[in-house]
């Protein structure tokens, strides 16, 4: 994966937040000193703000938060309907025999059982926080840019190295997954996976 860093005319690079966001965005987090996340990007649908793709035994999964009142710059989580729930069981079913997911479930279940969290943003900013530290990645800076335009957080255009996934033998590799793909997978590996996608 390329990976541009503007150090000649010190250009910081705005991140949307991202709900357990792509391996691509916590890559440009591991290897670009000039990334951060921007509080003043706005709420779109379809956006990893609120949404996460995971590889099950059927194909790619996406999760969604579904969302209450989709106003910026503070978009709410709904609590109606059991999604977290929903969205922990998909993950025990997807990685439940990954070679990691035992190490890191008391860690992110959290995520899924409490409602502590009203807004997006405040919800992504800790499971970023979380991730970060599970990754042993320094976290992003955060900071409200109204004019700054956010980088694209899927960036499917990027070739990926491939990791041992669960499911390759059956779907192929399949890249820029949800970070927890790479954690649940890999472990211990995943910090150096993204620091040598470049």
């Amino acid at each position: 994966m390329t990976t541009h860093i503007d150090r000649e005319n010190n250009t910081s690079h705005a991140l949307a937040p991202a709900y357990f966001g792509p391996v691509a965005w916590y890559c440009r987090l591991a290897t670009d000193p000039l990334a951060y996340i921007n509080m003043a990007t706005p709420y779109r649908k379809q956006g990893t703000m609120n949404r996460c793709t995971i590889m099950t035994a059927n194909g790619q999964q996406t999760l969604t938060v579904p969302v209450a009142k989709p106003t910026h710059p503070t978009a709410l989580i709904s609590n109606h309907g059991k999604w977290r729930q929903e969205h922990w069981n998909a993950l025990c079913t997807a990685y439940g025999d990954s070679p990691f997911f035992i190490y890191y479930e008391d860690d992110l279940r959290p995520f899924f059982e409490e409602q502590r969290w009203t807004t997006l943003f405040d919800f992504d900013s800790d499971i970023t926080r979380k991730m970060c530290e599970l990754l042993d990645i320094n976290p992003p800076q955060q900071r409200y840019d109204d004019t700054a335009i956010p980088l694209d957080n899927d960036t499917g255009e990027q070739s990926f190295t491939p990791y041992y996934q669960v499911f390759q033998q059956r779907h192929g590799f399949q890249p820029n997954l949800s970070i927890l793909d790479l954690l649940f997978n890999m472990g211990p590996e995943a910090t150096g996976i993204l620091l040598n996608e470049k």
